[in-house]
């Protein structure tokens, strides 16, 4: 997957806004003025964050070991 494929996805729900309030290298998406993911420009490596449930996000922590916490 690359950062396009990660945007164009991103940017198919409905409703769905590209901002880069942390400068032009991240890039926010919002719908309804908030916040469910935020990705880098950067392909190397590729990551992204997304807003999850905690408890749901613990369930995927344990199951994939490539899904990892956004913020501590």
């Amino acid at each position: 997957m690359q950062v396009e494929d990660i945007r164009s996805l991103l940017l198919s729900f409905p409703e769905v806004t590209e901002e880069t309030p942390f400068g032009p290298d991240v890039a926010v998406y919002k719908t309804g003025g908030k916040m469910f993911a935020l990705t880098s420009w950067d392909p190397n490596p590729l990551t992204f964050n997304l807003k999850c449930d905690p408890t749901r996000a613990e369930e995927l922590r344990d199951r994939y070991a490539c899904v990892e916490p956004g913020f501590i």
